[in-house]
């Protein structure tokens, strides 16, 4: 269940990025005005994405534009719902940002600019969508540059883990950075690190070559805990690795299981699965944690949002018509490129949590696909195939670990 055995491994170590220098002191909207400026004038701007409740937790001394409480980032972007600072309030980015070697020289995205899939380009855009959203925690996959995000959002009071895949396929591309595999970030000034656990996961009993971390955070002013994880599940579609994530998922579920106790969880990841696998009820059926999806839970209660929003992309009859709200209520994709293979837009990221020991306020929402562009992504306004997640959680009074 590893990468590409049958070429040779190049065993790279992540140091592209020591040459790079950020100016030290910088404020968030400095970080963003820095990421703007590293990557040029000419370069088109970010997709502009907005929160389902767009005035919920805004700053009441914030700018009013358009009839929405902006973020004060120099008008870079229109996302509101700024974080507050409540110890009960937990803002989560979940996103798989694609790994450079991959990205650039293994998966064939015919209609993406080779430009625009250089690390030059992609890296500032990454940090800017990160930061922009001010996020208390990050989980990410697809990492192969840990380092220069370390070192970036260590600016903004940032700290991470990080686990690599055992048998990363960017080994086997001969100009990589390191293997790729999953990070958790969290701001230090919010949260102290109880501990963190990596597992390779199994299947069947046998290790695979797909990994998850589990980070236990306590809230310095509360001193309430809770257990973050993230994973990335083996891709591809077939009715053998669908029973294969499945089993990823099980083995995953006893991981983050034996690593929270009884603490509140959140557990993001690229799944590789749409709505319609078996893992996908698995991880909500699971009865010890309880887990809900907080994309369809947010969109369940705003009543006004219709099923499906306007979009070329559309899931399978299937998922439209299982009985599970969840199911039905999940955002249309979470991802949408063109290959050489053809066009792929689906849902495979989630964010999921324990729904009896807090509530989900707000999520981003994601681009039309007239807004996204024929291209579809990675483009010059966006810089990995998957679309970032972000969610605000609160956790229920009394919670107390």
């Amino acid at each position: 269940m590893g990468s590409f055995n049958s070429t040779p491994k190049f065993n790279n170590e992540d140091n592209q990025d020591d040459d790079v220098e950020i100016p030290a002191g910088l404020t968030t909207s400095d970080l963003v005005h820095h990421c703007r400026m590293m990557r040029g004038d000419q370069r088109p701007q970010l997709l502009t994405r907005y929160f389902l409740n767009p005035t919920d937790r805004c700053f009441a001394s914030q700018d009013i534009a358009n009839g929405m409480r902006l973020l004060n980032l120099d008008a870079v972007s229109k996302i509101c719902s700024a974080p507050v600072s409540s110890p009960r309030h937990i803002r989560v980015l979940q996103w798989n940002v694609l790994s450079q070697s991959l990205g650039q020289k293994n998966d064939g995205f015919v209609n993406c600019p080779d430009e625009a899939l250089t690390w030059e380009c992609r890296k500032y855009q990454i940090v800017q969508e990160i930061v922009q959203n001010d996020p208390d925690v990050v989980c990410l996959q697809e990492v192969d540059h840990f380092k220069f995000l370390q070192m970036t959002l260590g600016t903004q009071n940032y700290e991470g883990v990080f686990f690599p895949k055992p048998d990363s396929p960017c080994l086997y591309v001969q100009s990589n950075n390191g293997p790729d595999g999953c990070a958790i970030f969290y701001k230090r000034n919010k949260f102290d690190l109880v501990s963190c656990s990596t597992r390779i996961l199994q299947v069947w009993r046998v290790q695979s070559n797909q990994v998850a971390i589990a980070a236990i955070l306590r809230v310095r002013q509360s001193g309430k805990e809770l257990c973050v994880g993230t994973t990335h599940l083996k891709a591809r579609h077939s009715a053998l690795l669908s029973k294969l994530r499945n089993e990823q998922g099980k083995d995953l579920l006893r991981f983050m299981s034996e690593a929270s106790g009884d603490r509140p969880v959140i557990l993001s990841g690229d799944f590789n699965a749409e709505p319609v696998e078996p893992v996908y009820s698995t991880i909500l059926n699971y009865v010890p944690l309880g887990l809900s999806s907080a994309y369809a839970d947010a969109v369940e209660e705003d009543r006004s949002l219709p099923t499906e929003a306007h979009t070329d992309c559309h899931r399978s009859e299937e998922s439209l018509t299982r009985p599970e709200v969840s199911a039905r209520r999940e955002p249309p994709y979470t991802t949408w490129k063109i290959r050489e293979d053809g066009e792929v837009c689906h849902t495979i990221d989630y964010v999921f949590y324990s729904k009896d020991k807090m509530k989900v306020n707000n999520c981003l929402m994601f681009p039309q696909d007239n807004e996204i562009g024929k291209d579809r992504v990675p483009s010059f306004q966006y810089p990995s195939d998957h679309f970032s997640l972000v969610c605000d959680f609160e956790l229920h009074e009394g919670e107390d670990h």
